[in-house]
């Protein structure tokens, strides 16, 4: 009689046993089947063989940077390539293909970095960003479609939104009269700032372009430079005249110089004017003190647009001088018509090394911060300590009588 429930016990404990092993083996069974079909495999062909193998890089260079970057396998046979991998990274690698085809195309030349900012695009695309926007392809069947970057174009160049942010940043120069661009060196915010100004000055939308900087001394000394006071500020606003002269061509730049239909001059000669009918592009303006910031915001006239970049972690003020970038933005953070762009290290869009350089340098300027705030904390509570020691309310000492 005892032995029975015993044998009852070890046959539930196999029959346990036996259900749980089962059970393991449709969980890893339904893994299998979820993972392949995860997997993607698409095949793209396209119709010109010449840009076909534009598309593709010298040696297949450009899939394998697909390849490098999205992490998916990109296998290229005559015009046709073939995509291997995760399903939402090979639509991706197809997105960034199909966009680099267009651009081909329409007669434009691919290069690793163009290559880079494809892979971004997509990349944002997929993660459902509200810029850049996808539009039906050219067949009008509705399958794929291609991103539609923001562009600026000029006579001399074309240039294509390498990235999410720099998309949202020249759709909000074209819709807004005062944009703020801020974010680290090498992101394009003066270039492209530039660039716009210089597409809009040869459309007759505006008259005249007026390039300004402060002329903040970051660690040389001005009165120690050779020449007049042209000379002497020339070179702190030569990335301006670099980006014109990318634009335009040179004997053009230097005639509308000379006309004053393009001005570059310091932002103290600035003061006393109202800026119509132009662009007006203020760099480097974390240099600006508040007093600068509010007499160049103010010079705005009608019809005209104001877009003013810099670095707010590259200030070269005086200790204790506040910016007048950063106060400006906090102040008309809230005014509905003035767009703020923040770019960010992913913006970089000169070498790689330099988006892992900020990177580092972002990374111990949160230490920094960290600490510092550490240190404020703890000195608070020691202040909150001490006040409390010599409040009215806390019990005075009790001296003995015979004292």
């Amino acid at each position: 009689m005892s032995d029975q429930p015993r044998d009852k016990s070890k046959n539930s404990s196999k029959s346990s046993q036996g259900s749980t092993k089962a059970d393991l083996k449709k969980s890893r069974a339904s893994k299998a089947l979820k993972a392949a079909s995860d997997m993607g495999h698409i095949v793209l062909s396209y119709d010109d063989n010449r840009l076909a193998s534009d598309l593709f890089g010298q040696y297949d260079q450009h899939l394998a940077r697909i390849e490098q970057k999205l992490g998916v396998e990109a296998i290229a046979r005559g015009n046709r390539v073939t995509i291997k991998g995760p399903a939402d990274l090979c639509d991706q690698a197809k997105q960034a293909l199909d966009s680099l085809y267009y651009r081909l195309r329409d007669g434009e030349s691919v290069e690793q970095a163009d290559v880079d900012g494809a892979i971004r695009m997509a990349q944002a695309a997929d993660e459902q960003l509200e810029l850049p926007q996808i539009s039906p392809d050219a067949q009008g069947d509705g399958k794929g479609g291609k991103l539609n970057f923001a562009q600026i174009a000029t006579r001399k160049k074309k240039l294509i939104a390498r990235t999410a942010t720099q998309d949202a940043y020249i759709r909000a120069m074209d819709r807004a009269d005062l944009v703020f661009g801020t974010g680290p060196a090498g992101t394009g915010k003066t270039y492209l700032a530039v660039a716009y100004a210089a597409s809009l000055l040869e459309r007759g939308v505006v008259d005249r372009i007026i390039l300004s900087r402060p002329a903040v001394e970051a660690g040389e000394r001005l009165g120690f430079l050779p020449g007049d006071m042209k000379e002497k500020v020339d070179p702190y606003l030569r990335p301006l005249y670099d980006a014109l002269y990318d634009m335009m061509p040179p004997d053009k730049v230097e005639r509308e110089i000379e006309a004053k239909v393009i001005e570059i001059a310091p932002l103290a000669f600035m003061r006393g004017r109202t800026l119509s009918n132009a662009v007006v592009i203020l760099d480097e303006a974390q240099n600006t003190t508040s007093m600068q910031m509010k007499m160049f915001l103010t010079r705005l006239g009608e019809n005209s647009k104001m877009i003013i970049t810099g670095d707010p972690s590259q200030i070269d003020l005086p200790r204790g001088e506040k910016s007048g970038l950063v106060e400006a933005m906090d102040l008309l953070g809230s005014i509905p018509s003035i767009v703020r762009v923040g770019f960010t290290a992913e913006d970089v869009v000169r070498h790689e090394l330099v988006m892992r350089i900020v990177n580092a340098y972002d990374e111990e300027a949160r230490r920094k911060a960290r600490i510092r705030q550490a240190l404020e904390k703890k000195a608070l509570e020691d202040l909150e300590g001490d006040t409390k020691d010599l409040s009215p309310s806390a019990p005075l000492p009790v001296q003995d009588e015979d004292e």
